[in-house]
């Protein structure tokens, strides 16, 4: 299924007011995780409170350790730091990389803004090589927009 295809999808799962928001953002790793064949794991972390680290609200695929990363660790942690996408065409070749399984090959990690603060991200790890490409990246920032409006 096309992104564009997916757009729709995603804004009527989270306008859905009869799910509470955790089971919408659920539902939402659910669709992206069936919907594209690369996207093996798609969780949602978000800062907890005022601690400069992640805590993981909600994701599809499988368990993970992960559920609290200090800011500046790993990928994510980075992205905290950083506000910045942060695609990772090969996990093995990085340096400050967290392992959640060996069978991830590549991650990508977009920030979730609120009101401009950087409030949390999606992060997907995929078990194909260097999958992720700017389309991915707008397609993810689109998600992310629609899930802050529900916040």
């Amino acid at each position: 299924m096309s992104f564009e295809d997916l757009k729709p999808k995603v804004t009527l799962i989270l306008t859905d007011k009869n799910d509470s928001i955790t089971d919408r953002m659920q539902k939402v790793c659910q669709l992206l995780k069936d919907s594209i064949d690369y996207y093996d794991w798609v969780g949602f972390y978000f800062r907890n409170g005022d601690k400069e680290e992640l805590v993981l609200r909600t994701y599809v695929g499988e368990k993970t350790d992960h559920t609290v990363i200090p800011f500046g660790k790993g990928i994510c942690g980075q992205v905290a730091v950083s506000n910045k996408n942060f695609v990772v065409p090969d996990v093995q070749a990085q340096d400050n990389y967290i392992a959640c399984s060996l069978t991830v090959k590549s991650e990508i990690v977009i920030p979730l803004f609120k009101n401009g603060e950087n409030i949390g991200q999606i992060d997907i790890d995929s078990e194909t090589p260097d999958p992720f490409t700017e389309q991915d990246e707008r397609f993810l920032e689109f998600v992310n927009q629609e899930v802050a409006k529900i916040l």
